[in-house]
C-alpha cells in the first residue's frame, strides 16, 4: 500500500534542487550576444541577444550554490531569439548537466516557448534595429559593407537608441520606404503590422537525472500557462511543492506526485539493480546505429577526446549520457560538457580527455569549426549518423558478437539496428474528448496498483467503452486512449533503456570477472597509501593481459592506463577503509552472483562470447515500480499569498511571489558523500583537476586560470608517465639500485609508447592557432630532425599525418633522441609565439623546459617501439665481418655470405662483395635481430679467417647487434666449418653519438679470451669444478622454464637461452667435457661430436651383430638423428652438428633419453675418467630429471638453426 510522504528535510532526499526561469529582461534592454558567432549583416530578428536569470528559487546558500551565470548559458545557449506571428514558435525541450567542485552533477530540464513581448521599449528598440540593418543594407557607397561592430552598437542596452536618435534622423527612417530585397524581406519586422515573440526558459535542477517526470512537469506548466482556463491553484503552488515537498524516490521505490494537470510517476532503481539512467538509449542507436555507437563506446572507454555535434540540443544531451551510462561499472573522469555554450569554446583546445557537445549551424560543417587537435579526437556528427574514431582505434573485445546481441534487443522492442521502427501500422487516430474525473481517478488507482479484482474489470470495460465510443478524454485536451499510449510507450523504452545497458554490463563481467584478483593491497594503512600512490601501482597489468584472450589485449593494454580504470581500481583499495563506492559495490555483487553460479569461465583466455540471460528478470522489478507507485508525495495546496497575486494571464508566465518560494531554503543541501569519494578526486593521475565552477565561467581571469591548469595537469602527467615508463621498464629494484633491466616487450611497451604520444600530441595541439603545423616545420631550426623526418615521410604504408608524427615519435625515442628533436622544433621562439595562443603549454618557458627535461629521463633505458611497432617498413642494414686482430698471416675469404634473421624474418643470403669485409643491404624490417649465418665457398685450405665477430648496424634506428664467433671458418682448421650460426646481442643503444659511428669499416677488436668459446677440450683453458657445471646447467634449464612461464608477447629470444652464452648447449658441452681423456699431443682440439659419431657407430655395429643391450628404439632415434645431421649438404662442423643434435633432442623430447645412452655405452669408460660427471649415475639421473622439465613446453626452433636437416 502506497504511503503518502513528504521532503520537508534536506534537499538530498528531494526531487528538485531550483526552479529557473530564464529570458527577456525589459529593465536591461537588448545586447547582444557578441560570442553567439553571428554576422550583424542578419536581420536583427534573426540576430540572438543576451538572456538572463529572471528568477531561481530558492536563494542560493552556502551549502546550495547557485551558478547564475552558468545555468544562464545552459538554459539558453545561443541566447534569446525573436520570432513573429508569421514564423514558427513551437516550444522545444532540452537538458544539461553541471559539474560542482566536488566531483557530482546536477541535471538540469529546459522547457523553452516563446512568449509574447509586451514592452512597447524593446518593441522600439527592435524596430529601430530593423531601420538600421535596412538603412545599411541598400547603402549605395562603393566601400566595403562595415563591420559588425559598425553595422549594430555593441553598447550594453540597445533601446537607449530611441533616444539617442534626434527627431529629424528617426523621422526619415521612418518614413523612407523599405525596399524589397532578399536581405531586408526576410525576417523584416514592422510594429504595425506583426507581433514580436520572444523566447524564455523553464528549467528545473534535480540532484538525479528524472528526464521523464522533469519533462512532463515542465510541460503541464507551460499548457497551464497557455491555457484558456486557469488553473486549479496559483502556479506557485506547484513550484513550492516541487521544491519543497516532494521527494526523491528512496533506492527501489517508485513515487507519484502531482503536476498542474495530471500525476506524474518516477522511480529509482534498487541497491542491487543499475543506476538509474533515464535517458532513451533506444533513440541513441537509432541516431548513430548499432556498429557506430559501440565505436563511440570504445573511443570513451580509452579517454580520447569527444566532441558531439548537432543541431538538436537534446540530442547533444541523449547521446551522451547514453553512452556514459553504458560505462558501468566505470565512470568519466575528464571535462564533461555535453552541451558547450559558445562562450566557452575555448574549451576545445583543452589538452585533457573531454566529451563536449556543441551545436551545428545552418549549413555549417566539421571544415569550419577551429579544432587545433584533431588526432586524438572522436567525431560524432549525430544528424549525419556518422562516427570518425581517431587513428588506431582498436576493436571493442567480442565486437561482432556484442553488435549482434544488441541488434536482437533493438528488434525485440520494434527498432531497425540502424534506425526506424519495425512496425508500419499506423497510429490509431485521436478520439474525441469526454471530460471525466471519475475515469481519471480510477486510472491512478489502476497505477497504484489500489483495485480489487472486480473494480480492475470495470476500469477495463470502461476503457474499452471510451475506444469504440471514441470518448474517453483528459485534462489539457489529452485522449485517455492517448494517455495509455504514452504510457506504454515510456515504460517500453523503460524496458528497453535497461536490457540494453544489461548486456552491456554483462560484457564488463565477463572481461573483469576476476579483477580482484590482481588488485595489489601494499599498504597498511590509509595515510601511507596516499603518500606513496605516485609511485605504487595498484593493478597486476602484466598478470592480468596475460590471462585475456589474445584478441582483446590491444584493447585491454590500453584501457588499463586510463583515469577511469585507475579509478576504479583505487576505489577497490580504498574500500578497505572507507565505504565502497556505490558502482562498485552493485559491480562486485554481481560478480558474487555470478561465482556463485559458476558462469565465470575458469579458463579466461579461451574464454567464449557469452549473452546476457538475465534480460527479462532485469525490468521485472523496474516494471512493477511503474504500474504501481510505492509513494504518493503530498499533493499541491493553496499557499499563504497576498491578494491578487498569482492571477492567471493567457500565455504570459507570470511573476512568482519570492517569498512564497523562498520559505524552506534553509534546508536546500546538497548530497552528501562518503569521505572516500573526496579523497579520490583529490589525487586521480592523469585528469586535471580543476575547480569545476570555473569550467562554466567565460570571464577572462578564469580562463587564463582554467587554461594555466592545464598546463599544470600536462605537466604533472608528463613526470608520471616518463616515471611509469622508467619503473616498467627497469624495474622498481633496478630504479632503486641503478642497474639491471626488466625484460619489458611487445604489449606492454606498446601501450607505453602510445600513451606518451597521445601526450605530447595535446601538448603541442594546446593553444594551436592553425590546424596546419607545416609552417613550424619548415621554419623551425630542426636540421637534427630532418633525415628521421624524411625516412618517416617515405615509409610505406596508408600513413596519415598523425600516424606519421607517431612514427616519428617511435623513431626519436628508440634512437634517444626526442628530448633533443623537441628542443630543437622549439629553438624558433618568435614562430613560436606566432603558432600559438599566449597561453599555449609551449610558451610557458619554465614547465617547457621540464617537459623536455622528463623526457630526456627516458634515454636511461632502451625501446624497440618503432621496430616492432612498424613492421612492413624497408630498412637498410650494414654488416660488418671483424677478424682477430693478433694473427699476422693474411686472411683470405672465398665468396663470403651473411644471412641475418631477427624477429620477423630474414634477409636471404647475402653475398659480400670482393676484398672488403662488409656489406649494406635492404630489406624489409628483421625486428629484433637474434641470429646470423656466416659462410664461405669451398675453395680449398687457403680460404679461411679465423672471425673474431660480426657487427650488424641498423642504419635507421641507430642499434648495433654483435654477433660473438672466435672460431675459425675454412676448411682444415678447427672443426672444419665453412658456416657458422651466430647468436646476437643488442651492444649499443643507438643515439647521437653512434649516428655515424659506421661510415666505414670498424677497426679490428682485440680477441675475447679463448675460455669464452666452446665446443672443445683444447679452447678451455680452464676446467670447471663438477658443481659449478651442474649449476650453471641447472640454470640453463630454469632459464627456460622461466622463458615459457612469461606470456607469449612478453617473451625474449628462445635461440639465445638455447645457444648463447650460459644457454643450454654451452652447459651440456660443459658437462659431458668434463672428466674427458685426451691423448693427443699439445693438447689439440678434441669435440664432443667425435664421441657421438664414435657412440652411433659402436651402436649400429652392435645392432648388427646382435649384441645391443639398450632400447633398440632409443638406439635408432640417436643414430637416424647423428647421421641425418651428417648428411645434411651443409658445412657447419663438429660444434655446429653438436648444436644442432641438442636442440632436435630437446624439441623433439628425446635428450633425456639420449643422455643416459651416452652414460651407458662402454666407450664412455675408455674415454672419461672416473670422476668424470657422465660417469656418475646420480648426476646423470639428476640431469635426465632436470631436461625433462622441458618436455611440457612446445618449442619452435628457428629456420637459420634447422635448415637443411629433414627431422
Amino acid at each position: 500500500m502506497s504511503g503518502v510522504t513528504s521532503a520537508t528535510g534536506s534537499a538530498s532526499c528531494r526531487f528538485a534542487q531550483h526552479f529557473v526561469v530564464c529570458g527577456l529582461d525589459t529593465e536591461t534592454g537588448l545586447e547582444p550576444e557578441e560570442l553567439a558567432g553571428e554576422s550583424f549583416e542578419q536581420s536583427p530578428i534573426r540576430r540572438s541577444f543576451r538572456s538572463k536569470v529572471l528568477a531561481h528559487y530558492p536563494e542560493s546558500t552556502d551549502r546550495s550554490p547557485f551558478n547564475r551565470d552558468a545555468v544562464n548559458m545552459l538554459c539558453m545557449p545561443r541566447g534569446l531569439s525573436f520570432r513573429s506571428q508569421t514564423d514558427r514558435r513551437d516550444s522545444r525541450f532540452h537538458s544539461f548537466t553541471v559539474a560542482r567542485d566536488d566531483g557530482t552533477h546536477s541535471y538540469g530540464f529546459v522547457h523553452m516557448y516563446y512568449e509574447e513581448v509586451t514592452s512597447a521599449q524593446i518593441t522600439a528598440a527592435m524596430q529601430t534595429l530593423h531601420q538600421m540593418h535596412h538603412v545599411e543594407h541598400h547603402s549605395t557607397s562603393s566601400s566595403s559593407r562595415s563591420t559588425s561592430s559598425a553595422s549594430s552598437p555593441s553598447t550594453s542596452s540597445m533601446d537607449s537608441l530611441v533616444s539617442s536618435l534626434d527627431e529629424s534622423d528617426a523621422a526619415s527612417l521612418v518614413e523612407r520606404p523599405l525596399l524589397a530585397c532578399l536581405g531586408c524581406t526576410v525576417g523584416s519586422f514592422q510594429p504595425a503590422r506583426d507581433t514580436l515573440y520572444v523566447s524564455k526558459a523553464l528549467c528545473l535542477l534535480t540532484p538525479l537525472p528524472f528526464l521523464l517526470a522533469a519533462r512532463h512537469f515542465l510541460s503541464q506548466l507551460h499548457q497551464a500557462v497557455t491555457s484558456h482556463a486557469a488553473p486549479p491553484l496559483p502556479l506557485e503552488s506547484y513550484i513550492h511543492n516541487i521544491l519543497y515537498e516532494v521527494p526523491a524516490p528512496p533506492p527501489g521505490r517508485s513515487l507519484r506526485f502531482h503536476g498542474v494537470q495530471g500525476p506524474i510517476v518516477c522511480q529509482q532503481p534498487g541497491p542491487e539493480e543499475l543506476p538509474l539512467g533515464d535517458y532513451p538509449l533506444g533513440e541513441a542507436f537509432s541516431l548513430l546505429g548499432v556498429e557506430n555507437l559501440v565505436r563511440l563506446l570504445t573511443s570513451v572507454l580509452l579517454e580520447t577526446q569527444i566532441l558531439l555535434y548537432s543541431q538538436d540540443y537534446q540530442r547533444l544531451m541523449t547521446v551522451a549520457e547514453g553512452i556514459t551510462t553504458l560505462l558501468f561499472p566505470f565512470q568519466w573522469q575528464h571535462i564533461y560538457l555535453p552541451l558547450l555554450p559558445a562562450p566557452l569554446h575555448h574549451l576545445l583546445d583543452a589538452p585533457v580527455p573531454f566529451l563536449m557537445g556543441i551545436q551545428r549551424r545552418d549549413g555549417a560543417q566539421r571544415s569550419t569549426l577551429e579544432l587545433s587537435n584533431e588526432s586524438n579526437l572522436c567525431f560524432v556528427d549525430i544528424d549525419n549518423h556518422r562516427v570518425d574514431p581517431p587513428e588506431d582505434l582498436p576493436l571493442f573485445p567480442d565486437q561482432l558478437e556484442l553488435i549482434q546481441e544488441v541488434n536482437e534487443v533493438l528488434l525485440r522492442f520494434g527498432l531497425q539496428p540502424y534506425g526506424g521502427s519495425t512496425t508500419t501500422k499506423p497510429a490509431p487516430a485521436a478520439p474525441p474528448c469526454l471530460s471525466s474525473l471519475v475515469l481519471e481517478d480510477l486510472m491512478e488507482d489502476r497505477r497504484n496498483g489500489n483495485l480489487g479484482g472486480e473494480e480492475l474489470a470495470v476500469l477495463e470495460r470502461l476503457q474499452a467503452l471510451a475506444r469504440r465510443c471514441g470518448g474517453g478524454g483528459m485534462a489539457g485536451g489529452k485522449t485517455l486512449g492517448r494517455a495509455f499510449e504514452e504510457e506504454e510507450e515510456e515504460l517500453k523504452a523503460a524496458k528497453m533503456n535497461v536490457q540494453l545497458r544489461e548486456v552491456f554490463a554483462g560484457r564488463f563481467t565477463s572481461m573483469f570477472g576476476r579483477y580482484e584478483e590482481f588488485v595489489i593491497h601494499s599498504a597498511s594503512d590509509l595515510e601511507s597509501w596516499l603518500g606513496n600512490r605516485e609511485g605504487t601501482s595498484n593493478f597486476d597489468k602484466g598478470s592480468f593481459l596475460s590471462a585475456q584472450p589474445t584478441t582483446h589485449l590491444h584493447f585491454l593494454s590500453r584501457f588499463l592506463e586510463t583515469a577511469m580504470f585507475s579509478s576504479f581500481v583505487d576505489s577497490k583499495v580504498l574500500s578497505r577503509w572507507a565505504d565502497q563506492e556505490p558502482l562498485q559495490r552493485v559491480f562486485d555483487r554481481r560478480l558474487e552472483r555470478e561465482r556463485l553460479y559458476n558462469t565465470l569461465e575458469d579458463d579466461p583466455g579461451n574464454r567464449l562470447y557469452r549473452k546476457c540471460t538475465v534480460l527479462h528478470e532485469s525490468v521485472q522489478a523496474m516494471e512493477r515500480r511503474l504500474l504501481k507507485a510505492d509513494h504518493t508525495a503530498i499533493h499541491p495546496h493553496l499557499l499563504d499569498m497576498r491578494i491578487g497575486q498569482g492571477r492567471h494571464q493567457q500565455g504570459c508566465f507570470p511573476r512568482l511571489q519570492a517569498d512564497v518560494l523562498a520559505q524552506g531554503h534553509h534546508t536546500n543541501n546538497y548530497w552528501l558523500f562518503s569521505e572516500s569519494t573526496l579523497v579520490l578526486s583529490d589525487w586521480l593521475l592523469f585528469s586535471v583537476i580543476l575547480c569545476q565552477s570555473k569550467l562554466l565561467d567565460p570571464s577572462p581571469s578564469a580562463v587564463t586560470q582554467t587554461q594555466r591548469g592545464f598546463v599544470e595537469g600536462l605537466l604533472r602527467e608528463c613526470r608520471v608517465k616518463t616515471r611509469h615508463m622508467l619503473m616498467e621498464r627497469m624495474g622498481k629494484e633496478s630504479v632503486e639500485l641503478g642497474q639491471g633491466e626488466a625484460n619489458i616487450t611487445g604489449l606492454q611497451e606498446n601501450r607505453l609508447i602510445h600513451s606518451l604520444c597521445d601526450l605530447l600530441e595535446r601538448t603541442w595541439g594546446h593553444g594551436l592557432q592553425l590546424k596546419q603545423v607545416s609552417r613550424m616545420d619548415g621554419q623551425a631550426d630542426g636540421r637534427g630532425t630532418q633525415p628521421n623526418k624524411l625516412f618517416v615521410q617515405t615509409m610505406s604504408g596508408d600513413l596519415g599525418e598523425v600516424g606519421q608524427a607517431r612514427a616519428w615519435i617511435h623513431l626519436a625515442l628508440e634512437k634517444k633522441l626526442l628530448s633533443q628533436h623537441l628542443k630543437l622544433l622549439l629553438a624558433n621562439h618568435d614562430l613560436i609565439r606566432q603558432l600559438y595562443k599566449p597561453y599555449a603549454f609551449l610558451l610557458c618557458e619554465e614547465e617547457r623546459e621540464q617537459f623536455l627535461f622528463h623526457l630526456l629521463s627516458l634515454n636511461t633505458v632502451d625501446y624497440l617501439c618503432f621496430t616492432r611497432k612498424f613492421t612492413s617498413i624497408s630498412i637498410p642494414y650494414r654488416v660488418v665481418i671483424t677478424p682477430m686482430k693478433k694473427l699476422s698471416i693474411a686472411m683470405t675469404m672465398s665468396n663470403p655470405w651473411v644471412c641475418v634473421s631477427g624477429e620477423l624474418g630474414d634477409s636471404g643470403v647475402r653475398q659480400i662483395p670482393k676484398n672488403t669485409q662488409e656489406i649494406i643491404f635492404q630489406c624489409q624490417n628483421l625486428g629484433r635481430l637474434s641470429t646470423l649465418q656466416l659462410g664461405q665457398e669451398n675453395s680449398g685450405l687457403l680460404a679461411k679467417c679465423l672471425v673474431d665477430c660480426v657487427i650488424v648496424h641498423n642504419e635507421i634506428t641507430g642499434h648495433t647487434y654483435r654477433f660473438p664467433c672466435g672460431r675459425w671458418l675454412g676448411k682444415g682448421v678447427g672443426d672444419g666449418s665453412l658456416e657458422r650460426v651466430l647468436i646476437g646481442q643488442l651492444v649499443s643503444p643507438g643515439g647521437e653519438e653512434d649516428s655515424g659511428r659506421w661510415t666505414g669499416t670498424p677497426p679490428e677488436q682485440g680477441s675475447p679470451p679463448q675460455s669464452g668459446r666452446t665446443g672443445s677440450l683444447g679452447s678451455l683453458s680452464r676446467k670447471l669444478s663438477s658443481a659449478q657445471v651442474q649449476e650453471d646447467t641447472r640454470e640453463a634449464v630454469n632459464n627456460l622454464v622461466k622463458h615459457f612461464h612469461k606470456a607469449e608477447q612478453e617473451r625474449g629470444n628462445l635461440t639465445a637461452l638455447l645457444c648463447g652464452e650460459g644457454g643450454l648447449v654451452r652447459s651440456l658441452e660443459q658437462f659431458l667435457l668434463h672428466g674427458f681423456k685426451s691423448s693427443r699431443l699439445f693438447q689439440r682440439s678434441v669435440f664432443i661430436w667425435d664421441f657421438v659419431e664414435k657412440v652411433v657407430v659402436s651402436m649400429e655395429t652392435a645392432d648388427q651383430m646382435g649384441d645391443l643391450r639398450e632400447s633398440t628404439e632409443l638406439c635408432d632415434s640417436l643414430c637416424h638423428y647423428a647421421n641425418a645431421i651428417n648428411a645434411s649438404p651443409r658445412n657447419i662442423g663438429k660444434e655446429g652438428k653438436f648444436q644442432l643434435l641438442v636442440c632436435l633432442g630437446v624439441r623433439d623430447r628425446l635428450l633425456p633419453q639420449w643422455l643416459h645412452l651416452l652414460a651407458e655405452c662402454h666407450l664412455t669408460a675408455v674415454q672419461y675418467e672416473k670422476s668424470a660427471l657422465v660417469r656418475d649415475r646420480a648426476a646423470v639421473h639428476t640431469l635426465s630429471r632436470v631436461l625433462h622439465t622441458l618436455h611440457e613446453f612446445p618449442i619452435a626452433l628457428e629456420t637459420a638453426l634447422v635448415k637443411g636437416v629433414d627431422l
